[in-house]
This record gives structure tokens, C-alpha cells and sequence, in this order.
């Protein structure tokens, strides 16, 4: 519809990351059952879980008040790691609102509890904070080089307080976990090969739109510029200056 033209490396990108999808999805864990906000609270207050969420939160203060201002706008990985810290909490939250609401539209009213709130509330502040520094980093580096490197920190960091919060693969065997892994890096490298096509199909692009000028076209600027630039300074002497040096011979 768009009318684009796949470069070769960005089919190649395309295949990989609906393969790994694929895999993820073919291997991916089963749910257990959720009654209650509450129980979700319980998981979010699991000591391996508490760990987690201050190792962010001390992570996240470090990088806004100490690596920003001095190496945020040289350092990719600056703003997307705050991003992407920031990003696993607001899934874990996103999760556990939108169970509250899924269960208050089935008639199980959540919204008397407070730990709804209070997870909205994190929603809320994690997406702000996300979207403000994933903002910056668009505005200080290529997109490019932001959209791998966010795309893999983001994804990895939301699994792992995944696995540890919900504990998705305790259930499962080696095999299942194996194939999980390799369907997750398969679809990174996919992204990766998706953004590299790109870049290189916009700096050859670039390129194109400014060749360089034939060397007849060349002479004929630099002429012009050189008469330019004469009467230029013609213009700003005085006319007993400009008589004086039209006796001059040259």
C-alpha cells in the first residue's frame, strides 16, 4: 500500500522476527488464574520481586541525577536505559491494572481496592517518565541506532522481572525454556537487521539526492561567487578608493 521497496537485509529482518514470534508463542507458558487484585499485590511484595524494583529505582536515580547531565547526550545507552528500566515496571503495572479491570467488568468489582490505585498511579508515572526521556533520545540520536538498542534493553529487562514476579517458567521443562530464548534472540536480530536495512537504505538516499557537481557546473559557481565577492568589496569602499584602484594597473 505504501508502495516501499524491501531491501534484501529487511526481508531477511521481517522473516526473523515472525519466526521467532512464532517460536515464542508456540513455547510460551500458561497463565495461572487470577481472582483478585490482591493476589497480584502478594506477587508484586515477594521479596525477589522487592529486590528488583529498588535495584530499578536506585539504577533510574543514578542515571537521571548523575550520568544525564554529563554523558546523556554523548551515550545512547543513557536515555534508553532509563527507558527501558522504567518500561518493565510500567508492564508489570499495565498487567496487573488491566487484570483489575477485566475482573471488575466480569462483576468482580476491584475498584474498592487500593492496590488499584496505587497501580494506576505507577502506570501513570513509569509512562511519563518513559516517554519524556525515549523522547530525548529521538531528539539527540539517529533512530536507527535508538530502536534496536531500546527494542532489545526494554524486552529483556520486562521478561526478566517477568519470570520473576509471575514466576512464568517455573512450570516449565529446559527444552521449552531453550526454545523461548533462541525465538527472543532471533526476533532481536531481526529487529537489528530491520533498523540496519533502513539506516542504509536512508543514507543511500541521501547520497543520491546530493551528488556532486560536474566540474563545468563547478567553475561556473566559483566564477560567479568570485565576482560576487569582488563586487562585494567594491561596494564597501569609498569612491575615492574604488577611483584610485580603477588607475591602478593590474
Amino acid at each position: 500500500m505504501l508502495k516501499e521497496k524491501l531491501h534484501q537485509l529487511a526481508v531477511l529482518g521481517c522473516v526473523m522476527c515472525i519466526s521467532g514470534s512464532v517460536i515464542i508463542v508456540i513455547h510460551a507458558p500458561q497463565e495461572s488464574p487470577i481472582t483478585s487484585v490482591q493476589e497480584i499485590w502478594a506477587m508484586a511484595t515477594q521479596p525477589a520481586f522487592l529486590l528488583y524494583l529498588g535495584s530499578v529505582i536506585v539504577l533510574v536515580v543514578l542515571l537521571i541525577l548523575y550520568f544525564a547531565p554529563r554523558c546523556g547526550h554523548t551515550n545512547v545507552l543513557v536515555f534508553t536505559g532509563i527507558c527501558s528500566l522504567m518500561g518493565s515496571l510500567s508492564v508489570m503495572s499495565v498487567k496487573a491494572l488491566g487484570t483489575a479491570l477485566k475482573l471488575t467488568f466480569e462483576g468482580k468489582n476491584q475498584l474498592v481496592y487500593l492496590e488499584t490505585w496505587f497501580f494506576m498511579f505507577i502506570v501513570a508515572t513509569c509512562v511519563i517518565i518513559q516517554m519524556n526521556y525515549l523522547n530525548k533520545a529521538l531528539d539527540t540520536f539517529n533512530t536507527a541506532v535508538v530502536s534496536p538498542i531500546y527494542y532489545v534493553m526494554f524486552t529483556s529487562l520486562t521478561i526478566i522481572a517477568s519470570v520473576i514476579m509471575f514466576k512464568d517458567w517455573d512450570g516449565q521443562n529446559t527444552g521449552s525454556i531453550i526454545s523461548e530464548l533462541c525465538g527472543f534472540i532471533a526476533v532481536l536480530c531481526g529487529t537489528i537487521l530491520l533498523n540496519s536495512a533502513k539506516d542504509s537504505d536512508r543514507g543511500s538516499s541521501f547520497r543520491g539526492e546530493h551528488a556532486p557537481l560536474s566540474p563545468t557546473l563547478s567553475t561556473g559557481l566559483f566564477s560567479g561567487n568570485r565576482e560576487t565577492l569582488k563586487h562585494d568589496e567594491e561596494n564597501e569602499l569609498s569612491p575615492d578608493d574604488i577611483c584610485l584602484r580603477k588607475q591602478e594597473p593590474y
